[in-house]
This record gives C-alpha cells, structure tokens and sequence, in this order.
C-alpha cells in the first residue's frame, strides 16, 4: 500500500479529487479532494466516522482500500466543484458514499431539478412577521428529502440562548430560501431525544445545544413563508447558523 507521496509528485498533481474503493465490491464509498498527502490521510483517521469504518472492515477482510485520483492538476475551486458534482452523482448514505456532507456550495451549483433552480433564483423576499427562529441548514439540506429527514436536520441540534424561548416557528433556510416551517412545541438539550433518520458522529447530548420538538406549522404560515427568501436577515459575513426575528419581546 503506498504511504507517501514525494513534493515532486505532489507539486504536478496539484489540486486533485480523488476516490476511496472498496476492492470487495469494487465500488466507491469516499470522494475527497486535495493536494499532497491528503488522499492517504484517511488512512491514518482515528475518528468513528462512518468512512473509517469502512476503512476499517477492508484491512480486517486482508485488504486495502483502492485510492483512485478522479482528476488532477485543477486549481482549487475546480477541484471544490468536481467533488461537489461527484458527491451528488452518486449520493450519500446506505450502499452509497460515506461523506458526512454534501459538497462546497452544492445548493447554488451542484445537482438539483431544473424546476426547483429555477425556483431559487426566482425566489422573492418577504418580511418576517411572526416570532421565528431562521435556521440555515446548507451542509444537510439536499433536493427530494424526505420531510422526516428535513425536520430532524433542522429541529437539532443548535447552540441557543433564553431568547429561544420567544421564537413560536421555525424555519429551515437553505441558501436564503425557506423550504420548510414548523411550530416549536418545547425545548430540549441538544441530543437528548431520538432521531430516526439522522446519525450523529459526535457523541451526544451535548452540553449549551438545544433541539426542538415540534409539527410542521399551519397551513396560513406554511402559505405565507415557503419558497420566499429571508436571505436580508442574514449579515453578511455572519458565522452563526441561527437567527433570531422578533424574539426580541
């Protein structure tokens, strides 16, 4: 198995994007991209994520995973975007890929039906009246999931204050646009009720985060807000997932 990669072979690779195969079935089950070393550094990942796993189940049959480079010699944007396009081409989840996370800005240029870019572009903006929490979910969110699944990648798990308290609805964002509402019914610490659709890396609960439980809101609030954008609620340049609008009282 190789276990390194010399500067003069990394320096004419450059930015590539690269495949972890699994040599039983011969099918993908990680994209990633990189330059140097970093398609061997899984190799020596310790986490418990799902692609170690894998990783793991490989070298315990007597073997290793294959690594494909997919293409090289890319700057660093294409290289972001190929694995993007990959990473949609082949989906993640049981018999699929491992990747914990769709690619970078997938939600404005990776794969999706033409209705619905159509749909986020033309998306108009609209005042928040009610008492919301705005809740971005571009790592999770992905076009055709299940509302069960879009309800648990929103609904946990955040890192909120007392104000969280006054928000009545709230509301899953994906990239300015809301695609789902939902009435918050309580509060709970983060992890400490159970998920059906969604597996958590970290352990949890976890300590300072917060997840809701709640319904999908009525039909006059669902009307009024989904498919607008609330893109103007979120300065730009802002890290938090999470916004508050008119929770204030």
């Amino acid at each position: 198995m190789l276990d390194s990669i010399t500067p003069y072979v990394g320096e004419r690779l450059s930015h590539y994007v690269y495949l972890y195969v699994d040599p039983r079935t011969n099918q993908p089950f990680y994209v990633g991209k990189g330059q140097g070393e970093r398609a061997l550094a899984h190799l020596r990942d310790t986490s418990e994520s799902l692609k170690v796993t894998r990783i793991k189940e490989i070298q315990m049959s007597g073997l290793e995973p294959r690594i494909d480079i997919l293409v090289h010699g890319l700057s660093a944007e294409a290289a972001f975007r190929i694995e993007a396009a990959v990473i949609d081409a082949i989906g993640i989840g049981p018999d699929k890929l491992t990747n914990a996370v769709r690619g970078w800005e997938t939600g404005k240029v990776g794969r999706m039906p033409l209705k619905d870019l159509v749909a986020h572009y033309a998306a108009t903006p609209v005042e928040v009246v009610h008492p919301v929490l705005l809740i971005r979910i571009n790592r999770l969110y992905r076009y055709g999931m299940e509302d069960a699944e879009l309800y648990e990648a929103t609904r946990g798990t955040w890192k909120l204050g007392h104000k969280r308290e006054r928000a009545r609805f709230a509301f899953s964002v994906f990239h300015g646009v809301v695609r789902a509402a939902y009435q918050i019914e309580t509060w709970q610490p983060g992890g400490t009720t159970p998920y059906h659709t969604r597996v958590f890396e970290n352990a949890i609960p976890t300590p300072g985060r917060w997840e809701f439980v709640g319904s999908p809101a009525e039909e006059s609030i669902r009307h009024q807000y989904l498919g607008r954008s609330v893109q103007h609620y979120f300065a730009k340049g802002l890290q938090s997932p999470v916004v508050y609008v008119n929770c204030d009282r």
